[in-house]
């Protein structure tokens, strides 16, 4: 079971050079359109819970997630989302879980691809990225190790959003795993 006091297997841990060389050779990310490889809820004392159909909606996010029985919830964290090849090579073998995001997507999540106020067709839902940075932390260090947390914070790969991005729900809508994620015509 992985909660939020799990923590990672320090002998899955890369060093920051392993990460940025496997990184360089990944295949480039969709840019306009991909995939949702996976969906998650955070339930009680952060039990992941994943899902293969859900609805998303405006007020509440993930049904189930700990954003939703937040009482500060703050919209511009709403749904925590990170690249999906990036997730893996982090985790090195680990569960994706262990991140604690809410959607995985196999779609390009960089400054330059996502800006602030781009928004996405993800099954029948409507995403918005949100200019709130997707930081690591402590969690993060914990579960990947300090070089995974160096390498989604340092300036010269911040743009690449490694660690994720935030959404939140501008329109309701079910989402099922594998449905497709288009990127939207600016409005």
């Amino acid at each position: 079971m992985i909660d939020s006091r799990s923590v990672g297997a320090a002998d899955r841990f890369l060093t920051f050079d392993s990460l940025e060389a496997a990184r360089q050779a990944l295949p480039p990310a969709p840019r306009d359109t991909g995939t949702l490889t996976r969906v998650m809820a955070r339930g009680a004392s952060g039990v992941r819970q994943l899902l293969e159909d859900t609805v998303l909606t405006v007020d509440g996010g993930v049904p189930g997630d700990a954003w939703g029985r937040s009482r500060s919830r703050d919209p511009e964290a709403q749904l925590a989302v990170m690249q999906e090849d990036i997730a893996r090579l982090i985790a090195n073998g680990q569960p994706l879980e262990l991140s604690g995001d809410n959607l995985w997507l196999d779609l390009d999540l960089s400054a330059a691809n996502m800006p602030a106020g781009t928004r996405l067709a993800v099954g029948e839902a409507i995403l918005e990225v949100t200019p709130l940075p997707h930081d690591g932390c402590k969690k993060f260090r914990a579960r990947f190790g300090a070089d995974a947390l160096k390498f989604v914070a340092t300036p010269p790969l911040r743009h690449f959003n490694l660690r994720g991005i935030y959404l939140r729900v501008v329109q309701d809508g079910r989402v099922r795993v594998g449905d497709a994620v288009r990127k939207l015509p600016p409005s």
